[in-house]
């Protein structure tokens, strides 16, 4: 691949010993030449090993001890949502996920950006710096990953009707709109009729 002088196509030879092997092998191509991609088209890259995850969730729980109320839960569920890509790190290595967690979120703990770089290298199931051991994410693919997130659970809100607890407003009859014929009814989210 190196060595051809402007190529216009390229073809690629793979061998195994067995058709599990020769697909695993294809599917492992498939997601370098991926990543390859990604970073030609966005050339930006971010600490790997959870190091974003734990920094963001660290600065989002930071920021809900600063809002009073239940204005605080959104922050603190972000930040546990956050939390759960270095858990599943930790826990796919074979670390001990409670200490390992403890420990990175410790590292990242103080605001001035001293433990920005630490994560969790998946070879050793130890916290390191990644910047030291070389583990990168793209860019791409963490906004791609937040954005997807996002709109997942934006659509469930909506399919689910959860976030409905404004009431209806009557039609010209003065009757209420839709499902409700009883009189003096709130039509709310968890209203009498729901069992």
């Amino acid at each position: 691949m190196t060595e051809c002088k402007e190529p216009k196509a390229c073809s690629i030879l793979l061998r195994g010993a067995s058709k599990d092997v020769l697909n695993e092998i294809e599917r492992n191509l498939q997601d370098a030449l991926g990543v390859a991609r990604n970073v030609v088209l966005n050339p930006k890259l971010v600490p790997g090993g959870g190091a974003l995850e734990m920094e963001l969730a660290c600065r989002m729980m930071e920021k809900a001890q600063q809002v009073s109320g239940v204005h605080q839960w959104p922050y603190k569920a972000l930040a546990s949502a956050l939390e759960v890509i270095p858990r599943t790190l930790a826990q796919n290595c074979g670390a001990d996920v409670v200490r390992v967690l403890t420990e990175l979120r410790a590292k990242h703990a103080p605001s001035d950006g001293s433990g920005l770089f630490f994560g969790i290298n998946g070879n050793t199931g130890k916290i390191e710096n990644m910047k030291d051991s070389e583990i990168w994410d793209p860019v791409s693919v963490k906004q791609q990953t937040f954005k997807t997130s996002i709109e997942a659970a934006c659509m469930l809100l909506r399919i689910d009707d959860i976030v409905s607890g404004i009431k209806r407003v009557p039609d010209q009859s003065g009757r209420k709109a839709a499902d409700s014929d009883a009189e003096g009814e709130d039509d709310t989210f968890g209203d009498a009729r729901d069992g």
